[in-house]
């Protein structure tokens, strides 16, 4: 005779409680439960807060949130508004905080948070010129501004003798 029920103690946890778990992760899935959206939404900050509280947001002046929105969940690529400023000389031939060595020649960035070797147009908001720049570095570390041009992207923004401009930032990848 089969014994349809073994008694309790005798159970042992056999090859199918992987998969029971695996499908269980697959239904909740589908289900939208874990979907990035849900998990994360749209970034709100208020009050004091440091970049770490919420990846892709950057606290501006007066509690200003500025979030560059992830092109996986838009299908848009990301875009950021704000102050650029720009640095070279004092800084030329220095170690960036990718480890490489600063050119203020070469058409690069500093950006608080995005990856290294990001490419970003950067559109000049008053006069409409364009350039592709590369983040390489970290910064800026002024309050209100939201990256930090070499002096070759600056000049061809036309912004070196301003200093600081509204500009478009572009995720290009």
């Amino acid at each position: 005779m089969i014994a349809l029920n073994p008694p309790l103690g005798s159970q042992r946890v056999g090859p199918h409680l992987p998969t029971l778990v695996v499908a269980a992760a697959l239904c909740a899935i589908a289900s939208g439960g874990c979907s990035p959206r849900a998990a994360i939404g749209p970034v709100k900050i208020t009050g004091k807060a440091s970049l770490g509280a919420a990846k892709g947001a950057a606290v501006l002046a007066r509690g200003v949130v500025d979030t560059l929105t992830p092109d996986r969940w838009t299908g848009k690529r990301p875009v950021q508004v704000g102050m650029a400023s720009w640095y070279g000389e004092e800084y030329h031939g220095r170690r960036t905080a990718n480890g490489e060595v600063y050119n203020m020649y070469a058409l690069t960035a500093a950006h608080r948070y995005l990856d290294f070797n990001t490419r970003v147009r950067v559109t000049n908001l008053q006069n409409g010129r364009s350039v592709v720049v590369r983040i390489n570095d970290r910064g800026p570390f002024k309050r209100g501004r939201i990256i930090d041009l070499s002096y070759a992207a600056a000049s061809k923004l036309d912004m070196v003798e301003a200093g600081v401009r509204k500009v478009r930032l572009e995720v290009l990848r």
